[in-house]
């Protein structure tokens, strides 16, 4: 699997833990949905996500490369 492919995975499950987590316990954790929508948004633009930079330590590829 590529790190395209994680990041879209672990996008979707953050999102779905946070909006879970409002629903169980504290519309705060709105605020982490927001954070990621946006992280993913200003990497549209910029071409850099932390996650990817925490993935690609973690040994996984690209399929730009």
């Amino acid at each position: 699997m590529t790190i395209e492919r994680y990041l879209r995975m672990i996008a979707g499950a953050f999102i779905l833990f946070s909006l879970a987590m409002a629903k169980i316990h504290s519309s705060y954790w709105l605020l982490f949905t927001a954070f990621i929508g946006i992280n993913l948004f200003q990497s549209g633009f910029t071409n850099w996500c932390p996650m990817m930079t925490i993935l690609e330590k973690m040994g996984i590829s690209s399929c730009e490369k």
